[in-house]
């Protein structure tokens, strides 16, 4: 897997986390430093913790699975893409109002995290079948998940809720993509 394509996984695995990185942005009034390392450390720990997870069950069967790789790829990253485009239509559909609660406990980033990386965990499953290196690609979606949290908390506070639906659907797009990317190249031009 090339440099440009990890990024773009990188980016498509960490627009969940981004689009609640907004929406927590939103949710306070009062955001300091230490709010924003806390959601960005912990959605891209989780970002990089659950491909691995998926990356050790997916060597676990690759033998199985080797010939089909590119079917693999493309169910598993479409399926995610498809999930996160339906979820954003539906909450373009029925905007949830934001609170003004704390959002920033470590109970709620933690929750957030695992809820936000399910979709890296099957990614990671890919990789594996793929046989890529899992600790630059881990490293790769956990840095970009970072930045991208970082960042999603200011814009939150900045320009509301409608960026974070748009985020999560690019985000699906991106998956899509890459799925069909990888079963052309493999398929079609291996």
């Amino acid at each position: 897997m090339d440099i440009i394509t990890l990024f773009l996984l990188a980016i498509g695995l960490s627009a969940d986390a981004f689009a609640v990185s907004i929406t927590n942005g939103m949710s306070s009034r009062h955001i300091s430093k230490k709010n924003v390392l806390a959601t960005a450390f912990t959605f891209g720990f989780f970002q990089a913790a659950m491909p691995t997870i998926g990356f050790l069950l997916g060597r676990t069967f690759s033998e199985i699975i080797c010939r089909y790789q590119h079917w693999v790829a493309l169910f598993l990253l479409g399926a995610i893409g498809v999930n996160m485009v339906i979820d954003s239509i539906k909450e373009r559909k029925n905007p949830e109002s934001c609170s003004m609660k704390n959002i920033f406990t470590m109970k709620n980033l933690v929750l957030q995290g695992i809820a936000t990386s399910i979709d890296a965990l099957a990614a990671g499953v890919s990789l594996a079948v793929m046989e890529i290196n899992i600790f630059t690609a881990v490293l790769f979606i956990g840095v970009v998940t970072f930045v991208c949290c970082s960042i999603g908390v200011y814009i939150g506070k900045r320009f509301g809720c409608l960026l974070g639906v748009r985020a999560k659907l690019l985000g699906g797009i991106i998956l899509i993509m890459l799925g069909i990317k990888i079963f052309i190249e493999t398929q079609f031009l291996a």
